[in-house]
């Protein structure tokens, strides 16, 4: 462990940074943004007024605390580890993302801001910062890749619906990352009104720990949870990995305990090769700087980021948050990843065994879940993390398997 941290929980450390990543890499016109946003951050985080305010809005309008779900007949089906499933896909907006919006938007508020800006690639940050920007009466734009756009659009229809701006974002492959670099230009030409909404641990300090803080949240059930039906802490926990907002979520409140094994799943795309048809920073990339942090990421050798590829356009992302990076050095979480092909055939089981239509980001994760639950002993406890409903990919999933759903009966 680094020496800067007694404990996995602490970090980042006063310069922002986990290790040797992190960090805040930003423009002088930046600066005062972002050390704006870190003094209001540490000042309201703990403070008890907006502590109620969250709490409340997680409960009466978010719907928390989500259930914890043994699923069954997946157990059954995989003859080996008993399987549980953080149901964080029956939030209100169908996803993780609304439990960091929720916190986000209220600082913006605690700080006059009446403009909020945020990227988007699946389309779930979005619709959560369209749908909490309606309840305030704030104004929404959300800047989304033209490649996402229209493999997202039951989520583009969503937020426009919700009276967000989306704004398609055409350079690059048109994807999270070039929606991300347009969302930082905006902030620096609005600086007086504007407030940017960053839906993942990645960015410069404070957002890393910022929205891992707000979505500890689904950890700090979990543990609950699962104590209270096993009378005991899980053995394994498994998420899926883009930016890493989810499994940051899950993971944080089980850091220091050394018995839990905690794994992060990558989308392996096409296949983790010298090809890059795959979005597994850590299992396939190096160190590098991306949007403000120190990060592992998808480059050539002359530093210049790599497109990448994932089914998924939540996992389409050439980077990843800065404390994985850190687990992942240190050891204290491994990481793998899962082919589209994988992540189909565990859609498809997860539909048909348990009733339940899962976002193809978390169907990295249950693919994973699917290949070392029969290894594992029948007491063995596997934690997953159900990120998001798949709602907005059945479009993506009927072209995968040649499924015209115009013409079905």
């Amino acid at each position: 462990m680094n020496e800067l941290f007694n404990s996995f929980m602490n970090g980042p450390d006063e310069k922002g940074r986990f290790g040797r990543f992190g960090g805040r890499f930003v423009s002088e016109t930046l600066m005062p943004l972002i050390l704006e946003l870190e003094k209001c951050f540490e000042h309201y985080k703990n403070h008890p007024e907006f502590l109620d305010e969250m709490d409340d809005l997680w409960k009466n309008y978010v719907g928390r605390p989500s259930p914890l779900y043994f699923a069954g007949r997946l157990t059954e089906h995989l003859r080996g580890a008993k399987i549980y499933l953080k149901r964080d896909e029956l939030n209100h907006t169908g996803a993780h993302k609304i439990n960091n919006v929720i916190g986000q938007i209220l600082l913006a508020r605690y700080m006059g801001k009446t403009r909020i800006i945020a990227e988007t690639g699946a389309g779930q940050h979005g619709v959560a910062t369209a749908t909490v920007c309606a309840k305030f009466g704030l104004k929404c734009i959300v800047y989304m890749g033209s490649h996402d756009v229209e493999r997202q659009k039951p989520n583009v229809f969503r937020m426009r619906l919700l009276g967000a701006d989306v704004i398609p974002v055409t350079s690059g492959r048109g994807t999270l990352k070039d929606a991300m670099n347009d969302a930082l230009r905006d902030w620096v030409t609005n600086v007086e009104d504007t407030f940017y909404c960053i839906g993942t641990v990645a960015g410069p300090h404070p957002y890393p720990v910022m929205v891992r803080h707000f979505q500890n949240i689904i950890g700090i059930e979990a543990k609950a949870q699962i104590k209270e039906v096993e009378g005991r802490l899980p053995d394994t926990i498994i998420a899926a990995i883009g930016g890493g907002s989810n499994a940051m979520g899950i993971f944080h409140s089980f850091l220091d305990e050394p018995e839990v094994e905690l794994i992060g799943v990558e989308a392996g795309g096409k296949g983790v090769d010298e090809k890059m048809e795959h979005c597994a920073s850590l299992t396939g990339g190096r160190p590098g700087v991306l949007h403000g942090n120190r990060t592992y990421l998808l480059q050539d050798d002359d530093g210049q980021i790599l497109e990448g590829h994932s089914i998924s356009a939540g996992l389409d992302y050439p980077g990843v948050g800065p404390e994985h990076s850190w687990l992942h050095e240190t050891g204290r979480a491994k990481y793998v990843s899962v082919t589209d092909n994988e992540a189909l055939a565990a859609f498809r089981l997860c539909c048909e065994r348990e009733g339940i239509i899962p976002a193809l980001e978390p169907c990295h994760a249950l693919a994973h879940v699917m290949k070392i639950a029969p290894e594992l002993p029948k007491d063995h406890i596997i934690l997953m993390n159900m990120c998001g409903r798949g709602d907005k990919d059945i479009f993506t999933v009927a072209r995968h398997l040649n499924y015209n759903i115009a013409e079905s009966d």
